[in-house]
């Protein structure tokens, strides 16, 4: 059994057990979450599209922590101009492990 559900403008395959990484929620470690924007329900040869989500289609995940992600570095550069510009980015993510996929 599996998902695919939306959260942060970003889509994610998950199933029980999994642990993923996603923009940052505003919840404590230790937390439930509950993720209702399923657009994708699988339960072995069992497919459900959403239209464009699933209805009575739930996905609850626990925080398992607030952290920051890889940092990445953002360079701009015009050529023959002197202009160079260097910085750096790093992301703040939230880990959820998922604990249950339901569908009523």
């Amino acid at each position: 059994m599996f998902a695919v559900v939306m959260t942060g403008g970003k889509q994610y395959k998950v199933a029980k057990g999994d642990v993923i990484q996603v923009e940052k929620l505003e919840q404590n470690v230790g937390e439930s979450v509950t993720l209702d924007k399923v657009l994708l329900f699988s339960e072995g040869e069992t497919h459900v599209p959403g239209v464009p989500y699933v209805e009575n289609c739930t996905v609850t995940c626990e925080v398992t922590g607030q952290l920051k992600a890889k940092k990445i570095i953002v360079f701009k550069k015009k050529r023959r101009k002197g202009y160079r510009r260097k910085n750096g980015h790093r992301q703040q993510v939230t880990r959820l492990t998922v604990t249950d996929i339901s569908k009523k």
